[in-house]
């Protein structure tokens, strides 16, 4: 297909704005804001995304438009006149590369939480509880509606004056659609009973909206128009009001949403993750363009180019939304009219972005360390300026293909000795969960790179110092990764079985099965999930006082649903302490943190541990000696991005990095961001 044809990259007339392409990023809230902010690191995360070729991006999801609607999970004031020249500042850099800019306002209603900022009331049409957020809402009053009318009308006015092309009002799970829903609006009043009522106060608000910026501004709404729920909104409803807002001629645009997220569980079904359907609401939201006729956006889980271009070139939408794919690779746009679509970095789906979000973090790519680091982290790897290094990185898990990589981009001579037969690490583990098989495109991605910049592998190499000394290396990366440990026990070391055993499929479960997860991560979760899929009996034994907490609440879904499905017994605040052996069984003995007389036994057939890893540091210990820095980093220097290596040893043959779980037992993204902090120094 030539670049004129593709459908993907012909523009789009919205009103009087000329999109360049069909490619945007639909509003999110990535949790960098400041004060309420989006100063500069807010700022260069969608800047990249302008360079990258985007035609729109939407800012915010969702700026708050007023203070009893405080912020949930970083949201932007946009309440406040101080927002005007930081999304002013946005607006400009991005326009300068040819994207346009848009925000999502809201107010959040029931999804937030009132312990928040002021303390003020939640609200909501009724007072229905949002089981995610857990608030009991107040029921709406009129003076509320009053002011929450004006608010958005101001707030609307903010952005106009910051110069952005437009804005979106959010109606799904938030204020607004409470109202349509009769899932939430429970009243007797002229804003409740029939769609017209239920309609009443989003109208008011599309008024004063187009009253305070007139009738050239664009003005959007990110709406729900099936909440999938036997008591909520319906499909025939839902595209009802969409038709209505079109005929009312007061929106510009219809943002297309299915489903509802009142839950973790009903999140991941509008939002999907790994292991879930690839654009499930694709083919709706095809159905509301057809029905009303009029411009279409839609996101969910469109992460590949040929599904977004699929979306165009069939009529479903007039603008996709790959917005988790912009997190993986801000770049996207860029590459497909410079043919390289095969050098996209894959969304996964791994959703460390949006569970870092709800969880209190800033959204982070599993497999980009730059995204939301622009300030100090390149995504495009610039060559060195300084000597050319002859660098070997020994090991082929995350951390030292990314290294790899890295290093080869800044023109630096590099090879990888890997002790197996295979690259991947520990991500191989991880795949071998069906559900998680997606995963596998982090190394896929990278072995298709280094495969390009001609880096070669060397499989089967258990490295020794030998090995290395014999290349004459100027850097050696150490990314040996690490091994499973055990908790530490009283008695029983010996008896029991690591989680890696049971996802390598060494060892089969043996019922009943009892798993201690000391780690609360993903790959405990992981070999329970395995288990569990055989029938095994199994109890999930933590110390924690929440379940799998390093495993945020999106990817909690699928595992608690498997856990339910499977009848697996979860157990918290319970340390195992012991094992024993007894005939054919074995004897758990369970003890707590909170008291040092309570003990309790299970008798199973086999008792599965995970405990993290502990790194495989052999080789680094028996380099370290012999190298220029023996082996220490000037952490401060790192920070500032500044070459973290000093000479400690003169007699030393060459520069020594540790990095990923061959330091300590961290996730895949942390050692993706080890190898792409150091390689880019070199």
């Amino acid at each position: 297909m030539t670049l004129s044809k593709d459908p993907l990259l012909q523009p789009y007339q919205l009103k009087h704005l000329t999109l360049k392409n069909r490619i945007m990023s639909t509003a999110h809230e990535p949790a960098y804001s400041e004060d309420g902010m989006p100063k500069d690191r807010y700022r260069l995360y969608h800047v990249e995304k302008a360079k990258g070729g985007i035609a729109l991006t939407m800012t915010a999801g969702s700026a708050i438009v007023s203070e009893d609607s405080p912020p949930a999970f970083g949201n932007l004031y946009a309440y406040s006149d101080e927002i005007v020249p930081w999304l002013k500042k946005i607006a400009d850099d991005c326009h300068e590369h040819g994207a346009a800019v848009m925000i999502q306002l809201t107010h959040l209603g029931r999804r937030t939480g009132w312990n928040k900022g002021d303390w003020l009331p939640v609200l909501s049409a009724s007072p229905v509880r949002e089981a995610a957020h857990r608030s009991f809402p107040k029921e709406i009053e009129e003076w509320d509606i009053e002011r929450i009318v004006g608010d958005y009308a101001s707030a609307a006015q903010r952005m106009q004056a910051a110069g952005l092309d437009g804005i979106e009002i959010e109606a799904y799970g938030h204020l607004l659609d409470s109202f349509w829903s009769p899932a939430t609006n429970h009243r007797d009043d002229e804003y409740g009973g029939s769609l017209e009522n239920r309609m009443r106060f989003s109208n008011m608000v599309l008024d004063a909206v187009r009253k305070a910026v007139g009738p050239d501004f664009i003005v959007g709404t990110r709406m729900v128009a099936d909440e999938q729920w036997d008591i909520g909104l319906s499909k025939e409803e839902g595209i009802e009001i969409a038709k209505r807002f079109v005929a009312s001629g007061k929106v510009d645009f219809l943002n297309i949403i299915r489903g509802h997220i009142d839950h973790d569980a009903h999140l991941t079904n509008v939002i999907p993750i790994q292991g879930m359907a690839s654009s499930p609401h694709l083919d709706f939201a095809g159905e509301v363009r057809a029905a009303t006729k009029f411009p279409v956006f839609h996101a969910a889980r469109i992460a590949d180019v040929a599904t977004a271009r699929h979306a165009i070139a069939e009529g479903k939408l007039d603008m996709v939304g790959m917005t988790r794919a912009h997190i993986a690779d801000p770049h996207i746009v860029k590459k497909i009219i410079e043919g390289r679509e095969s050098q996209i970095r894959p969304c996964v789906g791994a959703t460390y972005c949006l569970d870092r979000i709800y969880e209190g973090g800033g959204a982070l790519c599993i497999h980009n360390a730059a995204t939301g680091r622009e300030a100090t982290i390149p995504h495009v790897i610039s060559k060195t300026t300084g000597p050319i290094r002859k660098a070997v990185v020994v090991g082929a898990g995350p951390a030292g293909l990314e290294a790899a990589r890295v290093l080869a981009e800044r023109g630096h001579s590099v090879e990888v000795l890997e002790a197996t037969g295979e690259a991947g690490g520990q991500i191989l583990l991880a795949a071998r969960n069906p559900r998680r098989r997606e995963m596998i495109g982090i190394v896929d991605w990278r072995l298709s790179e280094l495969e390009r910049l001609g880096v070669p592998i060397h499989y089967n190499v258990f490295a020794e110092a030998s090995d290395i000394l014999e290349r004459k290396p100027d850097l050696v990366v150490v990314a040996t990764g690490g091994i499973a440990q055990n908790p530490v026990l009283e008695a029983g070391d010996e008896l029991v079985v690591s989680s890696w055993d049971i996802i390598a499929g060494a060892i089969k479960p043996e019922g009943p099965v009892l798993l201690y997860d000391d780690n609360g991560a993903h790959t405990g979760m992981t070999a329970a999930e395995m288990i569990a899929a055989t029938g095994t009996e199994l109890e999930i034994v933590s110390p924690e006082r929440m379940f799998a907490p390093e495993i945020g609440g999106m990817n909690h879904v699928p595992y608690a649903k498997a856990f339910a499905e499977k009848n697996v017994r979860v157990t918290i605040n319970t340390r195992l302490k012991s094992v024993r052996r007894e005939g054919n069984h074995l004897v758990a003995v369970l003890g707590s943190d909170f008291s040092e007389t309570s003990f309790v036994e299970r008798r199973v057939a086999q008792v599965v541990v995970e405990h993290g890893t502990l790194p495989t540091a052999d080789l680094y210990l028996e380099l370290k000696p012999m190298s220029r820095n023996l082996g220490a980093v000037d952490y401060k220097a790192l920070i500032r991005q500044e070459n973290p290596i000093r000479m400690r040893n003169r007699e030393g043959q060459f520069d020594l990095l540790r990095i990923g779980d061959a330091v300590a037992s961290r996730n895949i993204h942390a050692g993706i961001y080890d190898a792409l902090r150091y390689g880019a120094l070199f």
